[in-house]
């Protein structure tokens, strides 16, 4: 089992209703990318902490971690968005390099940082849906909603091929290890790249298994999971809304009033 679904399986919240953790995460991710702005990310980002550390009981440092895969290619992506190579220095901070300058602008690094803040707020917004609710809910709520039984359908085969692809790769990997296939640099890189020649050509039998074994308990195109079946509550969903229009307000009244002056 991955760790996103062990710990959405221990979640606190794991029992709210699956409609209404879909509604909150979609649109306060929505409000962010719209918004793109400092002023909705920070508390967006800060509320999903306070939900799934606090209410959701997920370890906090399971959570930073989690933070850190995203975190990494922001960084490396928005590096070109603050570092250039110039030959006039710019107003944020200036190396010289010889006849040029490696420098940066107080507008880019601006920029950077919203850009930052905005991506890191969706994935939190994500990770909320993820670390709270078990694949299963998820699917049933997006039946409720009457997404195309197709979708819902090659949803829950991907997620389940992962696990087959995931598990594959750990025995690969085991297998190494107990053959020495990692003692050092040199061996280790081949085995990487043995395991890689290997992978997809077993996930991809199992995978043909797997459907044989589903077609043979007579799969007619649609997969029947049960789910649990938690109410709504009409006071969450009220806190919902509310929350939502807060974040509208923050974002939208500061540029009504930029447009009044």
């Amino acid at each position: 089992m991955l760790l996103i679904d062990r710990l959405s399986y221990r979640s606190k919240l794991r029992y709210v209703n699956a409609s209404e953790k879909l509604l909150y995460a979609v649109a306060t991710l929505a409000l962010c990318v719209l918004s793109r702005s400092v002023r909705t990310a920070v508390p967006v980002f800060a509320v999903n902490m306070v939900l799934t550390v606090g209410k959701g009981g997920i370890p906090l440092s399971r959570y930073m971690k989690l933070l850190l895969i995203p975190a990494a290619f922001l960084i490396a992506g928005t590096a070109a968005i603050v570092v250039n190579v110039s030959a006039v220095p710019l107003d944020a901070f200036a190396f010289p390099a010889g006849d040029f300058y490696i420098t940066g602008s107080r507008a880019g690094l601006w920029q950077a940082i919203k850009i930052c803040l905005t991506a890191l707020a969706a994935v939190s917004c994500l990770y909320f849906l993820a670390l709270n609710t078990v694949m299963t809910d998820i699917l049933g709520a997006l039946r409720k909603l009457k997404v195309p039984a197709l979708l819902i359908e090659l949803m829950l085969l991907i997620y389940r091929f992962i696990f087959v692809l995931s598990e594959t790769a750990s025995a690969i990997r085991v297998s190494q290890n107990s053959r020495l296939g990692n003692r050092n640099l040199r061996t280790g890189i081949r085995s990487f790249g043995a395991m890689g020649a290997a992978l997809f050509i077993l996930a991809l039998k199992r995978s043909n298994a797997l459907y044989d074994a589903m077609e043979s308990r007579c799969y007619d195109g649609t997969i029947r999971v049960l789910s649990g079946e938690h109410p709504a509550k009409a006071g969450e969903i009220l806190l919902i809304i509310t929350y939502e229009a807060v974040l509208a307000v923050v974002w939208l009244m500061p540029l009504w009033l930029e447009s009044r002056l």
